[in-house]
């Protein structure tokens, strides 16, 4: 079987949709639509029901779905297997996103290559999206992301909780957005939240779906917006940000999540090492 049908039919599953599958696939909606019914030529059976939701997996489609993922984990291992360093016995590729990387992921690799020195390491940056087909798709041993999604054969663990903390590059006497405020997307809790804090907001000037370009753009222009503390505490030690007094706190959670039937020996150092830098986080 043609390892790019069965890629197509996760990602329908990952997105929801046709159309959403075929955005992040980057090829048409028809192109999807075609490689999901030469699909069930081939097995012979139904896999989706499309109606005005988006799709649903039949019950041929939820029984095929862990054969796919286990055939494009295959290939994918495959090609892991054989694009190995020389001298290591094994690859494991980590991905996150850049604000877990910065701070907290980073400091962790050189530790990492220190005590596995049999293996090597792939880093990876990915928004939550990326990094779950990632992981389905056998493209990623380890991801550290923010709101996983619940997929089958996939363990997920809480790490902590990234407390997310208004700052700006001026005293403010209350916390105000103002024409400098930049709105970071750490998702759709964070926006019901921010929204009842500060009802009188209806937009920013400049929005990101990375902290850290919001970040580069505050330090380097001036302005306010929500980070993690995690994040903006060398700033706030050189007085380069200070914390806006009296504005509301937000949380958001960090998981860790890999393949239940990943090799532990490959696998296992890196988790021991990430569950231990949390705990310290924490």
């Amino acid at each position: 079987m043609d390892t790019e049908l069965a890629r197509t039919f996760l990602a329908v599953i990952a997105t929801g949709s046709f159309v959403s599958a075929a955005e992040r696939l980057h090829v048409t909606q028809s192109t999807v639509s075609t490689r999901i019914r030469l699909l069930e030529t081939t097995l012979g059976c139904r896999l989706f029901v499309r109606n005005k939701g988006g799709t649903t997996l039949t019950p041929a489609g939820k029984h095929f779905q862990k054969h796919a993922s286990t055939l494009v984990r295959t290939v994918e291992q495959a090609r892991h297997d054989l694009g190995i360093a020389r001298g290591y016995r094994a690859t494991v590729t980590i991905g996150a996103r850049l604000g877990l990387w910065e701070q907290f992921l980073l400091q962790q690799l050189p530790i990492l290559l220190a005590r596995a020195t049999d293996l090597s390491v792939r880093a990876e940056i990915g928004l939550e999206g990326d990094l779950m087909e990632g992981l389905v798709e056998g493209r990623l041993d380890i991801a550290i992301l923010y709101t996983p999604e619940s997929r089958p054969g996939l363990k997920v663990e809480f790490l902590f909780d990234d407390r997310l903390v208004l700052v700006s590059t001026r005293a403010q006497p209350r916390p105000t957005l103002d024409a400098g405020y930049v709105y970071i997307d750490w998702g759709p809790e964070f926006l019901a939240r921010h929204s009842a804090s500060f009802p009188e907001f209806f937009g920013a000037a400049l929005t990101a779906n990375i902290g850290w370009l919001g970040l580069q753009h505050v330090l380097a222009n001036g302005g306010s917006g929500y980070f993690p503390i995690r994040l903006v505490r060398p700033h706030l030690e050189s007085h380069r940000l200070v914390v806006v007094p009296g504005a509301p706190e937000f949380s958001i959670s960090a998981h860790l999540v890999w393949p239940a039937d990943a090799e532990p020996n490959v696998v296992g150092p890196a988790l021991d090492l990430i569950r231990s830098a949390a705990a310290a986080e924490r």
